[in-house]
C-alpha cells in the first residue's frame, strides 16, 4: 500500500476532536471531584461519596491515558508524514501503523471510561427508593401505552 502525506493528516481533525471532548470529560471529573470534596468535608452521605471518589481516581486515570495516547498518535502521524518527505516509506508505514494503533487505543480506554460514567451515575441514584430501573423495552412499552 502506498501512502501519500495527507493520509496521516486526515487523522489531523479527528484527533483535534477527540483531544477536545476528552479535555471536556476531564473537565467536568474535576468539576465533580470538587463538589465530592466539599461533600465529604461535611461528611454527607460517606458511603455513596466512597465509591464514587474510587470511580472518579479510576475515570481520572483512564482520561489521562486517553489523552496521552492522542498525543502520540498525533505526535506519530506527524513523524510519518516526515518520514513521507524524506521518502523513507517503510518507516512511515510502521509509524502510521503505530498511529492508527494508538489511536485505536485511545478510543478503547474512551468507552471504558463511558461505562464507568453510567456507573458512577447509577450510584448517585441508588439512594434513591422507589425509583425503578426499568429495561429499555419496559421503557418503551410505558412510553408507548400512555399515547
Amino acid at each position: 500500500m502506498d501512502i501519500s502525506i495527507n493520509t496521516p493528516a486526515l487523522l489531523f481533525p479527528a484527533i483535534s476532536l477527540i483531544m477536545l471532548a476528552y479535555t471536556n470529560r476531564f473537565l467536568a471529573l474535576s468539576n465533580r471531584v470538587r463538589s465530592l470534596h466539599e461533600k465529604y468535608q461535611n461528611h454527607e452521605q460517606s458511603h455513596i461519596i466512597h465509591g464514587q471518589i474510587r470511580n472518579l481516581r479510576y475515570r481520572l486515570k483512564l482520561i489521562k491515558n486517553m489523552q496521552a495516547l492522542g498525543v502520540i498518535t498525533f505526535l506519530s502521524c506527524i513523524f510519518c508524514m516526515y518520514l513521507i518527505y524524506i521518502e523513507a516509506m517503510s518507516f512511515a508505514h510502521i509509524t502510521f501503523a503505530f498511529s492508527l494503533i494508538s489511536f485505536s487505543a485511545s478510543l478503547a480506554l474512551s468507552l471504558l471510561e463511558i461505562q464507568l460514567s453510567t456507573r458512577a451515575l447509577e450510584l448517585e441514584l441508588s439512594d434513591m427508593e422507589g425509583l425503578e430501573d426499568p429495561s429499555v423495552i419496559e421503557y418503551l412499552k410505558k412510553k408507548f401505552d400512555k399515547e
